[in-house]
């Protein structure tokens, strides 16, 4: 069992930067690949970003590529997304889940084994 918590998130204006932290414990957070998912109001949660175990495979959807970076520091047992050039669009709560299969990474939410409670961010214009 994994429990991740999420911190960071707040509300910024258009073109400011947020970093979202996730700390893990409970097992050895490098067995893990990471994720981050987003869901704003009225829509479906939707793929951010996955990072491998050792950090050396990352992945981005198209709206947030160049803008956001997922990185992880396995010796504090931590995922974070710096995001900058914010858009109003980046509006949600983020969450960040972690898969069991630390080697592959994977944009499918089904494919996370565990969850976090999620982060609200805000993006005013």
């Amino acid at each position: 069992q994994v429990q991740l918590v999420e911190s960071g998130g707040g509300l910024v204006q258009a073109g400011g930067s947020l970093r979202l932290s996730c700390a893990a414990s409970g097992r050895t957070f490098s067995n893990y690949a990471m994720g981050w998912f987003r869901q704003a109001p009225g829509k479906a949660r939707e793929f951010v970003a996955t990072i491998n175990w050792s950090g050396g495979i990352t992945y981005y959807a198209d709206s947030v590529k160049g803008r956001f970076t997922i990185s992880r520091d396995n010796a504090k047992n931590t995922v974070y997304l710096q995001m900058n050039s914010l858009k109003p669009e980046d509006t949600a709560v983020y969450y960040c889940a972690a898969r069991r299969r630390p080697f592959t990474i994977s944009t499918l939410q089904s494919d996370y084994d565990y969850w976090g409670q999620g982060t609200q961010v805000t993006v005013s214009s």
